[in-house]
C-alpha cells in the first residue's frame, strides 16, 4: 500500500482526475472525537500502509494541532510525520493533490514526506478580492488599506511564493510561474472573470479547472467575497523528474531515505547547518515531524 496521506479537512481533498489517484484520509476535528478514537484511527492508517503524512495548514487551529502531535507521542510512533504549510488553503489542497499522484510512484516514505516543502516553491498561489482591510498572511500598505473602503475596488493578491498586490486597473500585475502550470480557482460572490480571462494568459497557463471554495477561505485571506487560485505543475511525470532530481540522504536515527537536510518522520537532521549545501536546501525548512529533539 502506497504511503497514506492524511490532512484535517475535506476542502483539502480536490477530486481526482483519473481512478488511479488515491484519496487523503481527511482526520476528525478534536471536537467531533475522543482521544481513544482518534489513536484507533490513526493506528489503523499506520498499520494499513505502513507510513502516515498529515499535511496541515499553520493556521489550523491550535486544540486541533495539539490533537495531532498528543495522537503520535501517545503511538510513540516514527512512522507518522506532522507537516504545516503556510499555503493558503486552495493552494494547500492543490499540494495535498501533487502528494497524493506521487504517493503511487514508488518514492520512500521519508522522500515522500519532504516533497511537501519542495513542490511548495513551485505553487503560485493568491486571490482576487473586494477588499484588504483584514488580511493577514500578506502585507498591506497604508495606502492599499484606504483604497479597500473605495466602492468597487479590487485587489489581486499574491501569497506565495513571494508576497504581492496590486490594485486591479492601475495596471499592476501578479509575477508569474516560468514553466506550464494549470490554474486552479475557486470563486465566492466575485466573478472569476479577471482570473480566467486576464490572469491566466498572463501567466501562459495550459488550462483552467474550477474547485471548491475551502470554507476556511474567507478567514485565511480576510473576506468573503473573494476568487482564490493556484497555479502549480499538473503533469505528474514532471513532478516525478523534480523529486528525483534531489540529493538523497539515509536518515542517521531511522534509516530512512530522504531529502532535504532533515527527516520528516523523527526530526533528525542530516548534516549540521553549517555543512547544509545543494539541493537539498530547497526542502531545508521543512516542517517538523515533532517529538525528537534537534
Amino acid at each position: 500500500m502506497p504511503t497514506a496521506i492524511a490532512v484535517t479537512s475535506a476542502d483539502l481533498v480536490l477530486p481526482p482526475p483519473d481512478p488511479h489517484t488515491p484519496t487523503a484520509h481527511v482526520l476528525t476535528p478534536p471536537d467531533r472525537q475522543p482521544l481513544d478514537a482518534a489513536l484507533a484511527e490513526m493506528q489503523v492508517l499506520v498499520e494499513q500502509h505502513g507510513y502516515v503524512v498529515v499535511l496541515y495548514q499553520s493556521s489550523l487551529p491550535a486544540p486541533f494541532v495539539r490533537r495531532l502531535h498528543t495522537v503520535r507521542s501517545v503511538l510513540e510512533s516514527d512512522r507518522i510525520a506532522l507537516l504545516g504549510t503556510d499555503l493558503p488553503p486552495l493552494a494547500t489542497g492543490v499540494l495535498v493533490h501533487q502528494m497524493r499522484q506521487l504517493s503511487t510512484c514508488g518514492f520512500s516514505p521519508g522522500v515522500l514526506g519532504a516533497t511537501a516543502r519542495l513542490l511548495a516553491h513551485y505553487i503560485h498561489a493568491g486571490a482576487l478580492l473586494n477588499s484588504v482591510t483584514r488580511l493577514d498572511h500578506v502585507p498591506v500598505g497604508l495606502k492599499e488599506h484606504a483604497k479597500s473602503w473605495m466602492p468597487g475596488t479590487q485587489f489581486g493578491v499574491l501569497a506565495a511564493p513571494a508576497s504581492r498586490l496590486v490594485r486591479i486597473g492601475d495596471g499592476g500585475t501578479l509575477p508569474g510561474p516560468e514553466f506550464p502550470t494549470r490554474l486552479t480557482y475557486a470563486a465566492s460572490q466575485l466573478s472569476p472573470d479577471w482570473v480566467t480571462g486576464t490572469l491566466a494568459p498572463q501567466w501562459r497557463v495550459t488550462g483552467t479547472q474550477e474547485a471548491r471554495l475551502p470554507a476556511d477561505s474567507p478567514r485565511w485571506w480576510g473576506t468573503g467575497k473573494l476568487v482564490e487560485f493556484a497555479a502549480s505543475i499538473p503533469d505528474v511525470s514532471v513532478l516525478y523528474q523534480l523529486v528525483s532530481s534531489v540529493r538523497r540522504d539515509e536518515c542517521r536515527w531511522c534509516g530512512l531515505e530522504l531529502i532535504g537536510d532533515r527527516c520528516v518522520f523523527c526530526s533528525s537532521p542530516v548534516t549540521p547547518p553549517e555543512n547544509r549545501s545543494g539541493p537539498a536546501d530547497v526542502v531545508s525548512q521543512g516542517a517538523s515531524a515533532s517529538g525528537r529533539p534537534h
